[in-house]
């Protein structure tokens, strides 16, 4: 028998129907369509507005698709994995009640967080599992309701992030497809310069910090640009020189789309055509675990049998790495 890889075999997506323009944000804070997209790439953003509805909502929308489209029984699913940075509360874990919600009722379930690699790392994870041989069928969902942690008087945030859920389903592969090799990567030294102060166990929530607007996210944005640019950029080109891939044996860079000057940095450095730069980030914005399974729900039709995907991301932490997929149908 062939060695056991861990391959996607189905994708699904949501985002929103509210969408916040470029127009509409000058309305709220200072800043101009023209300074936005020159400096981030995005145009727009969508956001999830109705009252009561969390990330959940946006997991269990992006998962009932995948389900639908695949004609996949629920019941099958061994595992359900969430990365996210927004669950729906502390403690009782988000991960959970979306399983059950969609009918996973055989499965077990955790969030998994860690930034804006969240849904990368999570790839790494669900890849361990189907490895093992204990199980089957792995659904990883990459979601977000950014919005519920911004602040929309900062221009400095708020023009970047937005909500949306991608998921993909993880099953064996004996023909050598899927996931191939992975470099992940993480250092605590970006802990000060992208995080929320106020709400965990070194901070609790009270009047003077809900005052002091510390639960919204911080950004310090040069450095964080900073670290993306060397950190996306390097384990890209590492993992293509480790793996003997020319810009020629790439077919797709799925990159988080946190910044398309990001981006654009990690493709040249690959070397790579811009034909083959999958980009998504001007419809949606930043979605933090979001933004990789939503490049694969936009581009699903462009895959064919064998190409070669090479994700990267970077975020909060900090966290970053690199992951090479043969796709599988």
């Amino acid at each position: 028998m062939n060695k056991v890889t861990a391959a996607i075999t189905a994708v699904g997506g949501y985002v929103p129907d509210f969408v916040l323009s470029n127009k509409l944000l000058e309305t709220m804070v200072d800043t101009n369509d023209e300074w936005i997209l020159t400096r981030t790439g995005i145009s727009e953003r969508r956001l999830l507005k109705e009252s009561g509805k969390g990330t959940s909502y946006l997991a269990i929308k992006a998962a009932q698709d995948l389900l639908e489209k695949s004609k996949i029984d629920p019941k099958e699913i061994d595992l359900v994995i969430l990365a996210t940075t927004t669950p729906d509360m502390p403690v009782a874990s988000t991960a959970v009640f979306v399983a059950t919600q969609i009918g996973a009722v055989n499965a077990f379930a955790y969030d998994l967080q860690a930034a804006c690699s969240g849904f990368l790392f999570g790839m790494s994870t669900a890849a361990a599992y189907i490895e093992s041989g204990r199980y089957k069928k792995v659904l990883l969902i990459g979601a977000d309701k950014m919005s519920s942690i911004i602040d929309y008087t900062d221009r400095a945030t708020c023009i970047i992030f937005g909500d949306g859920a991608g998921a993909v389903l993880f099953e064996p592969n004996y023909e050598g497809l899927g996931i191939q090799d992975e470099i992940l990567r993480s250092d605590g030294i970006g802990r000060e310069y992208l995080k929320i102060d106020a709400g965990g166990s070194i901070l609790p929530a009270s009047k003077e910090t809900v005052e002091n607007g510390l639960h919204y996210v911080f950004q310090d944005g040069k450095t964080v640009y900073k670290y993306a640019v060397s950190g996306m950029a390097d384990v890209s080109e590492k993992i293509m020189r480790r793996n003997n891939l020319s810009n020629n044996d790439v077919n797709w860079l799925i990159a988080h789309q946190a910044n398309k000057r990001i981006i654009d940095a990690t493709a040249s450095r690959m070397e790579l055509d811009q034909n083959k730069v999958l980009i998504n980030i001007h419809k949606y914005g930043n979605t933090t675990s979001a933004t990789l399974p939503l490049l694969l729900f936009d581009f699903e039709k462009k895959f064919k049998k064998g190409d070669n995907l090479v994700f990267a991301a970077f975020g909060g932490g900090f966290t970053w790495g690199s992951i090479y997929l043969k796709w599988a149908y």
